[in-house]
């Protein structure tokens, strides 16, 4: 009989990482092509109509930076928070939640303060509101043992829905002809744009910024020694005394603030007023998740994995147009995706033999 045996593998280099990789996104490919061929649709002309649309023109690649914004501040933030194996899937929420602070700020402060001050102020309320919607499933993991990931989830619907009652009541404009949106935020709370494009570049340049001082702490400071170990080994981290819980609220402090600044600057760059959850974010929260598995979970290598897949969404948009392939194809190119890249973390971590005629 067959059977197989997984051991634990002792090292991998560098390089065997890298072709893990690339195998992984080489399948999770061909995967997705025969999804396309089962559809009807020549998969190598789909594949050239995502990324002629996403990469292929000055247009598209504009669009792709302006995705690629809040993928990369969520993104950096998950990154921090897988490494130490807290599986936050909220992030949808917490940037919607900083949307919401942010919005409050500018509407209520904006028209008497000056672009200079108010700005700041928003991404600042915008962070504590992410940190805070954050820290909820944290604790509800270190004082009641709550799975985070039954709690950050579900903690998606109710900020949806929360977002939702605030702008069909106590902040539905009076100016709107009765379209459930708030009032635009005033000129000085308007993130100015890179000209010819939608890239507001405050939210770019902050991304930027913040995934590389994370990339410092994680692998240069004490505090992402910390967060290593504990994803690495709890025990070996308790006997060394590291205090798991204040790690890991502030880990979800970091994470739910960066996918709260990503919220600031979906409404403060793109939209200027708040309106449905699934007008302030295109699933941002979600393709995030992915962001940060390609990027294996380093924070600096989140910029390049932000644009691929800011590049899939756009060039899914491409492909609705020209193929007629429904709006979930992007979801099902996206999951796949991340199916294959967790299949390839699995290998990097594990030998698997092949046992003819005796049982592992």
């Amino acid at each position: 009989m067959l059977h197989f045996k997984v051991s634990d593998r002792e090292q991998i280099s560098a390089i065997g990482i890298f072709l893990t990789l690339v195998l992984a996104l080489a399948a999770g490919m061909a995967a997705i092509g025969l999804i396309f061929i089962l559809c009807g649709v020549n998969p190598i002309f789909a594949f050239e109509k995502i990324f002629s649309g996403s990469f292929g023109s000055i247009y598209g690649f504009k669009e792709t930076i302006t995705k690629a914004i809040p993928l990369i501040l969520i993104g950096g933030g998950l990154a921090v928070v897988f490494k130490a194996k807290f599986w936050n899937i909220g992030a949808e929420s917490q940037l919607l939640m900083g949307a919401i602070f942010g919005t409050w700020v500018g509407l209520h402060w904006g028209p008497a303060l000056p672009s200079p001050v108010i700005v700041p102020l928003m991404f600042f309320a915008g962070f504590v509101g992410g940190a805070i919607w954050g820290l909820i499933p944290a604790i509800l993991k270190l004082r009641f043992s709550i799975n985070e990931v039954i709690s950050t989830l579900m903690l998606n619907y109710i900020c949806a829905e929360f977002l939702t009652l605030l702008i069909v009541g106590p902040w539905k404009s009076k100016k709107k002809f009765g379209f459930p949106y708030t009032d635009d935020l005033p000129d000085s709370a308007i993130l100015s744009l890179l000209p010819g494009s939608r890239i507001h570049t405050a939210t770019l340049i902050l991304a930027v910024i913040a995934v590389v001082v994370l990339s410092v702490v994680i692998y240069k400071t004490r505090f992402g020694y910390e967060v290593r170990v504990i994803g690495e080994n709890p025990d070996a981290a308790k006997y060394a005394g590291i205090d798991f819980s204040r790690t890991t609220m502030q880990i979800m402090v970091i994470s739910g603030g960066m996918a709260g600044l990503a919220g600031v600057g979906e409404v403060a760059g793109i939209h200027h007023y708040l309106s449905y959850p699934d007008s302030i974010s295109s699933g941002y929260g979600f393709t995030a998740i992915i962001v940060a598995w390609l990027a294996k979970l380093n924070p600096i290598y989140v910029i390049f994995s932000g644009i691929f897949f800011a590049g899939i969404l756009v060039g899914g948009d491409a492909i609705q147009i020209s193929l007629g392939l429904p709006a979930a194809t992007v979801d099902v190119f996206n999951g796949t995706l991340l199916i294959f890249l967790i299949m390839g973390d699995f290998f990097t971590k594990n030998k698997v033999r092949l046992l003819l005629g005796e049982r592992a």
